[in-house]
């Protein structure tokens, strides 16, 4: 299983903070394509990848155990 951790409004459009996919192996992009499968008004485009809390590109390969978050971009003043 890969853990998928979720933050601020991609939570809040998806409706948990954590997701599980039964999967072995995955880049970032098969993952966030998955997502948008399964979630059409998700937006992932400017989103932030980490795997294993190390910063992540799409063609990152996750496997089974690893947690990969999405962190949107925070704004503020």
């Amino acid at each position: 299983m890969i853990n998928v951790l979720l933050f601020a409004h991609l939570r809040e459009t998806i409706g948990q903070d954590q997701l599980q996919i039964d999967a072995e192996a995955m880049t970032v992009a098969d993952i966030k394509a998955w997502l948008m499968a399964r979630y059409p008004t998700l937006s992932l485009e400017t989103v932030m990848s980490a795997v294993n809390e190390e910063f992540a590109m799409d063609h990152t390969t996750v496997h089974a155990g690893d947690h990969v978050a999405f962190i949107p971009p925070i704004s503020g003043g």
